[in-house]
């Protein structure tokens, strides 16, 4: 079996930290603003990298990982949520069908590993076979805010299934696309579709998606409403991230099967 790397992407700590849990051991370095973590898998290795939040972040995290470990294959994890009912939260979530929404119009990609992407659907219903959550696939939706589910719904493509809502995945695409390196991504739902969110990233993070403590805690007094909301969307995100973890395990090995 020929030695292989996996390049992972995730924005934010709550999305890594359970993952790195299950790894044990991994070794931290810096490429560039980005923390990169290096762990074994079986035949080879995984290089992580954390991007932060939204789309020129992740494009630059996915060049600054193709640079440092020149993956064979990328992947792209974290939360999303959920536009139209049927999944819930924790439950997993395969992209097969990738748009960027701007300008309140969807431009549709084709840079998903649609055949890697059957293959981990599969992997993860078996892998994750009498876990309390569901594995479906759908359409990442990349956004560049918080984008009101109820509108988003009225206005989707015709034929679009499941629908999420994210932040990266079509930047980090078009990167990998660039560089034909093979893409899929993985996302956990933190917000189905009845939550619709009481603020917007502008009110909690700065001009670069930084969220900041002094922008919290000035919303929150504006807005004391949405604190149940912001305990309620904690929870759910360690449940996610729990659920996440377990996904991307599974992920990770069949895809050292598929190298072997």
């Amino acid at each position: 079996m020929d030695h292989f790397t996996i390049g992972l992407i995730a924005a934010m700590p709550e999305e890594i930290r359970p993952l790195l849990k299950r790894v044990g051991t991994y070794r931290k370095e810096k490429v560039g603003p980005f923390s990169l973590y290096r762990f074994t898998i079986t035949g080879g290795e995984a290089c992580l990298v954390e991007s932060g939040m939204g789309a020129t972040k992740g494009a630059a995290a996915a060049r600054a990982l193709i640079d440092a470990a020149r993956p064979s294959v990328m992947l792209n994890f974290g939360f999303a949520g959920a536009v139209t009912a049927g999944p819930s939260v924790g439950d997993l979530m395969v992209a097969n069908r990738l748009f960027l929404y701007r300008h309140r119009s969807f431009s549709e990609l084709y840079d998903l590993d649609q055949d890697l992407a059957e293959s981990m659907e599969m992997a993860l219903a078996k892998g994750c076979w009498g876990k309390p959550f569901l594995v479906y696939r759908g359409a990442f939706i990349t956004t560049g805010e918080i984008v009101a589910k109820g509108a988003m719904a009225g206005i989707l493509p015709q034929g679009v299934a499941n629908p999420v809502l994210e932040m990266e995945t079509a930047a980090i695409a078009l990167v990998a696309a660039v560089e034909k390196i093979p893409f899929i991504a993985v996302r956990a739902i933190s917000d189905a579709a009845d939550e619709e969110l009481g603020f917007s990233l502008a009110e909690l993070t700065d001009s670069e998606l930084n969220v900041r403590i002094g922008r919290v805690l000035w919303t929150v007094a504006r807005k004391p409403w949405i604190v149940p909301q912001l305990v309620r969307l904690a929870r759910n995100s360690r449940l996610a991230g729990e659920n996440l973890a377990d996904g991307i395990g599974v992920v990770l090995r069949a895809i050292a099967e598929l190298k072997s």
